[in-house]
């Protein structure tokens, strides 16, 4: 369940519920729930807490299980299976602020997407103290749930009807994207891991238990609950950590996780536990679950990496021991372990923070272009799906929105060509071109997906602009989806700052590309205003200028020029 985004405390008396009423009014004034929104509301009692005194996170993960499987069912109208599990983060315990027991925890969790025969489950997970109306997110979650039979043997899809729903679905396909590069991801950064040598062996803190799988641990489809097998490799995991730093462990990860089979009432499940490398502040453990009956052969059920901490009295991280891996096996877990964490700190950074947090440009490596890629069209989504947008002029079928909220400015200009959608898709891709319409840009130097764009300057005697672009191009997934070419800057060693050039940044910009009809595309072009922008659009913005319509007349012109050329693009852009 992928805390793609961190869990973020709030715990002000009487200001907002972390369980919003899922009733909304819409537009046409009818009151609408979600039909797939499932919500489940527990008492932590004495016999779900762990060894601190808090909510055990084995028993919230058979929770959030069992509540995302209902969301499934409801929506698919037969017997669902957890596939996957992506990242989960949690930020804050249960018992962070106040004691575990008696505290209520609330999950809801409604299906975002649905695909051909799995559907994006997300889960959200928060607290509140009875007793002090003290209320706090732990964390939100992605689970992907697989039908085990529809009678049209294709699931339904998922109508948004809400602008959170249309930005849930529509980026529900990017998370997808990323689970699918997860492995190569993690292959490509093998060969870049150094070991280091510790005194602590691995061995040491390897662990090796078995569970017989009882009724009460199945799930109505007489298989094993995946929240029931997610407890117990949770269990000795805490044991392997706790053999390392000799004290009590937090959990704050689980990475993203697919199950490889079902298990079932009488599998024997054989439960291993290792940690796999330690880090200056935290520990990986691996863990893995095989089943078998009988004498028979054992089958791997899942496999997870889980990230724990110890804490001081202050509630600081403690310096931890170093792994000395075993040979063989121990040391590819060892470097895959290195691997791991960048990807993870990849992940919180890039996509976790608020963009508040974080500099405009992220510096770009090949490593973490996936979830730049991911944290790109992701922000143009989401500006996208706001509903919000106050029409500032119209001129010659050109639009000009514009919306402000918390202090940001961002504008759309919108217009509709005679050109099919997928060719305006494949010319507006190539910024290389885009000087032959847009007097702003003056060339580009393209490297893969990453442009350095030059910009002429708008007042006399001052320098021009240049902007290094992460581009990120998507098709559509269905007729829901549009044409997406996403833009937002990033860093480059190759390309350093010049003494000619004032470098600006872009944090989110791009096109999206709707087709009306066979022959006819509405463009929609999307920019969060920042310094480096303004300059060009503020008069425009004011009313005192129309130079935008110029440009777009010219990009229009130039689209229905191109209708029947060749654009050319890199199959990874797409």
């Amino acid at each position: 369940m992928c805390s793609l985004q961190s869990a973020i405390m709030s715990c002000e008396k009487g200001d907002g519920d972390p369980m919003e009423d899922p009733l909304f009014i819409l537009e046409s004034g009818e009151v609408y729930r979600n039909p797939t929104e499932v919500k489940m509301s527990q008492i932590v009692m004495p016999c779900h807490a762990n060894h601190c005194g808090e909510l055990s996170v084995g028993q919230l993960l058979k929770w959030m299980d069992s509540t995302a499987c209902l969301s499934a069912e409801r929506h698919a109208g037969s017997p669902c299976i957890t596939a996957s599990v992506d990242d989960i983060h949690f930020e804050h315990t249960i018992g962070g602020w106040c004691s575990s027991v008696h505290t209520v925890v609330n999950i809801k969790a409604k299906v975002n997407r649905a695909f051909t025969s799995s559907m994006e489950v997300g889960i959200t997970v928060s607290c509140e103290d009875l007793f002090s109306s003290c209320q706090w997110n732990v964390c939100n979650a992605f689970a992907t749930f697989v039908a085990r039979r529809t009678e049209e043997g294709k699931l339904k899809q998922v109508i948004p009807r809400t602008q959170t729903e249309q930005m849930e679905y529509s980026i529900a396909a990017e998370r997808r994207r990323m689970r699918l590069t997860h492995a190569e991801i993690i292959t490509d950064l093998l060969s870049k891991c150094q070991e280091y040598q510790g005194a602590v062996s691995a061995e040491r803190t390897r662990v090796e238990s078995v569970e017989l799988v009882l009724p009460p641990h199945a799930n109505h489809q007489v298989s094993t609950f995946g929240g029931q097998i997610m407890a117990w490799m949770e269990n000795v995991a805490t044991i392997a950590a706790c053999r390392l730093c000799n004290a009590h462990p937090t959990l704050r990860t689980i990475d993203m996780f697919h199950f490889r089979g079902p298990s079932h009432i009488g599998d024997r499940l054989v439960l291993k536990a290792i940690v796999n490398n330690a880090f200056k502040h935290s520990m990986e453990v691996g863990v893995c679950a095989e089943a078998y009956q009988g004498a028979g052969a054992l089958r791997h059920i899942n496999s997870a990496f889980m990230t724990f901490e110890v804490l001081d009295k202050d509630r600081k991280p403690r310096t931890l021991p170093r792994i000395r891996p075993e040979p063989v096996d121990g040391k590819r877990r060892y470097q895959e372990a290195i691997a791991r964490k960048k990807i993870r700190l990849d992940r919180k950074y890039i996509i976790s923070c608020k963009q508040t947090e974080v500099p405009l440009s992220v510096p770009w490596d090949i490593s973490n272009q996936m979830y730049l890629s991911y944290n790109n069209v992701s922000a143009l989504k989401i500006m996208a799906a706001r509903s919000n947008w106050m029409l500032s002029s119209e001129k010659n079928k050109v639009s000009l929105y514009t919306l402000e909220e918390n202090q940001i400015l961002c504008f759309k200009v919108e217009t509709h060509v005679t050109v099919p959608a997928e060719q305006a898709f494949h010319l507006l891709s190539d910024l290389r071109r885009r000087h032959e319409w847009d007097r702003h840009y003056q060339w580009a130097d393209e490297d893969d997906t990453i442009y350095r764009v030059a910009t002429p300057c708008v007042s006399k005697g001052g320098k021009g602009q240049d902007f290094i672009l992460l581009a990120s191009r998507r098709k559509p997934c269905d007729s829901r989806d549009p044409y997406l070419i996403a833009l937002r800057s990033v860093t480059l060693p190759t390309h350093p700052a010049t003494e000619d050039y004032t470098r600006g940044e872009v944090l989110c910009a791009g096109f999206s590309i709707w087709e009306e009809s066979n022959a006819v595309s509405k463009i929609s072009y999307y920019n969060q205003a920042t310094p480096g922008v303004l300059p060009y659009i503020s008069n425009d913005i004011a009313g005192l200028s129309s130079s935008f319509y110029g440009t777009f007349h010219s990009c229009n012109k130039y689209l229905e020029e191109n209708r029947d050329s060749l654009a050319v693009l890199s199959p990874s852009d797409l």
